[in-house]
């Protein structure tokens, strides 16, 4: 999707059909990672196309001495646990956006494990100059992190953690957000042959080895959860989604239960589930740090379909490839809805009053923008701009909207 911005619209408003979603990014950048660290022995099948995928496929394979992580946030903080602890001189930077996002927590626990990095810009940012490992010392075998910032931080420590002489311990200090990544990390780690224990806030990986494995990545429920969005909004819906497991190690499988709020049944059959419409909403309220990339879609569907939700749990979004409350208030006004700031982390959103007419949606080069606001085509025609952020995690989200019916006008500014 080459062009500047694309109308999208949907004659009937009925969905009937079956999607192939996309593999897991989450998954697949862990697996990927971890097989690095064993040596690349195992075999990994069904790997996201996702760009960010794409990235660290290449960037793992590299031989260059710099790096670009572009706009990938897992790519930078994986790799810079990577690049640390495999002794490599390399540096690794991305893209001006990436640049602004922080990464001064995980820097400092590598720095105390002896890791040699410099910043190359402002301190606490990328890009990082890595200078290998300094065996001189004595170090920590237990660490205190902050378990309110990204868990991409807690996980990279984690799969480089069996690799150091006395293994690691975290102790996560405060509110830990979206644990469910952190479980899904150790869950892969295990399938790759690495224990650990997860007790309370406190992690602790012993020193060992992987082991080479095969796995399969499961598909997206990041990326099923559009779909989810877009049965909620559709007159009708009968829509299957393929390669969804009932027992997930990714925390957005979350979305069935949510969704149940705002009118989508879900029924696991085999190696898919099928949505379908119940008709029956509710006003509720959900605590979405352990799933925080469900906020925007959400929020839209509620505000959409008029049903009264408070939000919590949102204090990551500030930090992703965008300011995404800053975005989702920006946006929301376009269909007469908000998202309130309540104070003391506590989030109401405004029902849509009125959809104007053919509202243009800006997406802040954020492909969750994209997407969580593309079935508002569903009530009205749209224009969404810069469609091609969405190569970030579902390159083919737009050919699949098509196949359901959506029609899609490219537009040239």
């Amino acid at each position: 999707m080459i062009s500047t911005a694309i109308t999208l619209t949907h004659l009937t408003g009925i969905l009937r059909g079956t999607v192939t979603l996309p593999a897991s990014k989450s998954e697949s950048n862990r697996a990927q990672i971890i097989n690095a660290l064993s040596g690349a022995a195992s075999t990994l099948d069904n790997l996201s196309e996702a760009n960010d995928t794409t990235v660290i496929t290449n960037l793992l394979q590299s031989t260059a001495n710099e790096l670009n992580a572009e706009d990938a946030g897992t790519v930078m903080r994986f790799m810079t646990a990577y690049l640390a602890v495999t002794d490599q001189h390399k540096v690794i930077t991305g893209t001006p956006r990436m640049l602004q996002r922080p990464i001064g927590v995980l820097v400092d626990a590598l720095r105390q494990l002896g890791a040699q990095i410099d910043y190359l810009g402002q301190d606490g940012y990328p890009p990082l100059r890595f200078k290998g490992i300094d065996r001189s010392q004595k170090y920590p075998a237990t660490l205190k992190v902050r378990g309110d910032i990204s868990s991409q931080y807690i996980s990279a420590l984690l799969m480089v953690a069996p690799l150091f002489p006395q293994g690691l311990t975290l102790e996560l200090q405060g509110k830990v957000g979206s644990r469910p990544y952190i479980q899904m990390t150790l869950s892969l780690m295990k399938h790759f042959g690495v224990e650990g224990t997860f007790n309370n806030n406190t992690i602790t990986i012993p020193a060992q080895s992987y082991r080479a494995n095969h796995y399969t990545i499961e598909s997206d429920w990041s990326g099923a959860s559009y779909w989810y969005s877009m049965v909620a909004l559709a007159k009708d819906a009968s829509v299957e989604l393929k390669g969804l497991r009932p027992k997930s190690f990714q925390g957005d499988s979350v979305i069935a239960t949510i969704m149940e709020h705002l009118g989508v049944r879900t029924t696991y059959v085999a190696n898919e589930v099928v949505l379908t419409k119940t008709g029956t909403v509710e006003p509720f309220r959900f605590d979405f740090t352990d799933c925080p990339d469900l906020a925007q879609t959400v929020a839209v569907v509620a505000a959409a379909k008029n049903v009264a939700l408070e939000m919590t749990g949102l204090e990551s979004l500030r930090i992703k490839e965008t300011d995404r409350i800053a975005a989702l208030q920006q946006e929301l006004q376009k269909i007469g809805g908000d998202l309130e700031d309540l104070g003391e982390g506590l989030f109401r959103v405004k029902p849509a009053t009125s959809i104007n007419n053919n509202p243009v949606f800006h997406t802040y080069e954020d492909h969750r923008m994209a997407m969580a606001f593309a079935p508002v085509a569903l009530l009205t025609p749209i224009t969404i701009e810069e469609p091609g952020v969405v190569r970030k995690s579902y390159p083919r989200f737009w050919q699949d909207l098509e196949q359901l019916g959506f029609a899609i006008k490219p537009l040239e500014k």
